[in-house]
């Protein structure tokens, strides 16, 4: 396989080089989590979402031409920072249309473990650095085009009193399901809440609120670690026994089931004990694979190989979980903040992991053990986060103004409720499900 290890022969006094590149790459990650969100949060959901995917496009097409490390680095560093923006509001845009039962789904699909598969057999059919660069420049560019049928989310809209594009929206996805029209009458007041015209919110806000103090605190411990440990352990497949493609592939399609026992347990369990249990499963397997690893057992492979999948499938349905809990304990003026700020405290983690497989490699075990004390540690922080199954997503920070409220929105628009105007123009009545201010 031509890697950019043996392109410029990156050994020796240069064996760092590859896991500094990884580390620059997480740098840009951790980058726009901060500022992605604050974009998304002030110029909307879907123009931050494709600007992402445009970045990606091009600096994937760039980076196959690279003449040495300091570019190739300089373009993952931006390849880096359109996926931190891709993943700060890829979730909550999803997240933003769906009703509260389903939304576990939008994480539980296993599209990127999927695709993460993919791209093991796509690397074992190229075997080399430029052409798969070039291949995931191709594949993204086709998304581009869905500008013109993605809606902006309607959330977003009306929390920015921007009324008649969300009537629009709401209509539209009315017709497309096949669903009455709700009276859409109370959008104006909804928007009114608690809201300051021209306001600019921040993560300043967030700091400001106690209990989004304590919930960031308390999050981040959890998106440190399993930024960590997700990165740890995929970055360290080379230290598996076998074929290296085929453990790529295995260390990724592990997270297929995993994800989706997200989508049932999330709903029938909750959100948090299912972050819970995953966490200790993945924290007692990552212990085990760094006891075997300084071990001379005869079957000492197998039960490192077993052992790192299990790691690896509660590491990734726990992480599912958490995004569910910060998405939707987040009010959606600041939802995108929050969740961008989670995203970057999690590159921290991922700006470790290559650290930490460089550091495995002259102390067995050092990688697991760490992997095992985080993931244990996320799991007491996460007992103190508040269950959100069934309820509502918040919209507005001030919580005294809008706890009698906070579920118009939601009762709204899982009314069937027909609007009495057939036009389109909104009705003038007030669903009996909708309580008046």
């Amino acid at each position: 396989m031509n890697t950019i290890v043996s392109e410029w022969a990156l050994v020796c006094d240069k064996d760092w080089v590859p896991s500094t590149i990884t580390t620059i790459q997480m740098t840009g990650l951790l980058i726009s989590g901060l500022a992605a969100g604050h974009i998304a949060d002030g110029i909307g959901r879907k123009p931050t979402y494709f600007l992402s995917l445009l970045l990606l496009a091009f600096c994937n097409a760039i980076a196959g031409f690279s003449s040495s490390w300091k570019m190739f680095a300089a373009m993952r560093f931006l390849l880096g920072f359109g996926t931190g923006c891709y993943l700060t509001v890829f979730y909550t845009f999803m997240m933003e249309f769906t009703p509260s039962r389903h939304r576990p789904i939008v994480v539980a699909f296993p599209s990127w473990a999927t695709w993460a598969c993919i791209l093991g057999f796509l690397s074992m059919w190229l075997r080399d650095w430029r052409y798969i660069h070039f291949a995931t420049a191709i594949m993204t560019v086709p998304w581009v085009f869905f500008w013109w049928i993605t809606p902006e989310s309607f959330r977003y809209l009306v929390s920015h009193n921007r009324i008649n594009e969300a009537k629009d929206i709401i209509r539209r996805m009315a017709r497309i399901n096949g669903r009455p029209v709700p009276n859409v009458k109370e959008l104006r007041m909804l928007a009114d809440i608690d809201q300051t015209p021209g306001k600019k919110y921040s993560i300043r806000d967030i700091l400001a609120s106690k209990r989004l103090r304590n919930y960031t605190l308390l999050l981040g411990v959890g998106w440190l670690s399993c930024g960590y440990a997700y990165y740890a352990i995929s970055f360290g497949v080379q230290s598996l026994s076998g074929n290296l493609f085929y453990n790529m592939f295995l260390i990724t399609v592990v997270e297929v089931p995993a994800q989706m026992s997200t989508y049932f347990l999330s709903n029938k369990l909750g959100r948090k004990p299912t972050a819970l249990g995953f966490l200790m499963i993945s924290s007692i397997s990552s212990v085990v694979v760094a006891v075997t690893q300084i071990t001379d057992l005869e079957i000492k492979h197998e039960l490192m190989n077993g052992f790192a999948l299990a790691a690896k499938l509660g590491v990734a349905a726990a992480w599912s979980a958490l995004m569910l809990l910060t998405t939707e304990n987040y009010p959606t003026v600041v939802r995108n903040i929050g969740f961008g700020l989670q995203c970057s405290i999690s590159r921290v983690g991922g700006m470790v992991a290559p650290q930490a497989v460089y550091l495995n490699h002259h102390f067995p075990g050092a990688l697991y053990f760490i992997c095992g004390g985080m993931l244990f540690l996320t799991a007491l922080c996460t007992s103190f986060i508040p269950e959100t199954k069934g309820k509502a997503m918040q919209d507005v920070i001030d919580e005294n103004s809008t706890r009698d409220r906070r579920t118009q929105l939601h009762s709204l628009l899982s009314s069937d409720s027909p609007s009495d105007d057939s036009s389109g123009n909104v009705a003038e009545h007030v669903p009996s499900n909708i309580s008046k201010p």
